[in-house]
């Protein structure tokens, strides 16, 4: 049996979340896993919070034979070394509104056409 550690994809749609487990690689990709060694939730904003890895459970799989996929090694050697990126900063809910003022007219200016039209 091959066995490989992969991420096996829950949640809705726009709103993916990821279980990193061990299964045959034979089996689809929601089908059942041998072990659920970890998760990764790419919604959230701290970017070291995202995943969630029992590395000594991988390192028991990497021992007798499992292999991992692409996306699985990238995470586990992140979460290793403690290398994440910045994460980015929150969008601004909405920018705030300006009130529309009206210009002020000077004092002497509204004055004077009214003496011009009474002469």
């Amino acid at each position: 049996m091959a066995v490989r550690i992969r991420m096996k994809k829950i949640g809705r749609k726009h709103r993916p979340f990821y279980r990193i487990c061990v299964m045959d690689s034979r089996v689809h990709r929601e089908g059942k896993a041998i072990e659920e060694v970890g998760w990764y939730d790419t919604s959230v904003v701290d970017k070291s919070k995202r995943v969630s890895v029992q590395l000594d459970r991988v390192e028991y799989w990497l021992s007798v034979g499992a292999s991992m996929s692409d996306r699985v090694a990238t995470l586990v050697k992140k979460v290793k070394t403690n290398r994440f990126g910045v994460a980015a900063a929150p969008a601004p809910l909405q920018a705030p509104k300006v009130r529309e003022t009206v210009p002020e007219v000077p004092e002497g200016a509204e004055e004077a056409p009214a003496e011009a039209a009474a002469e």
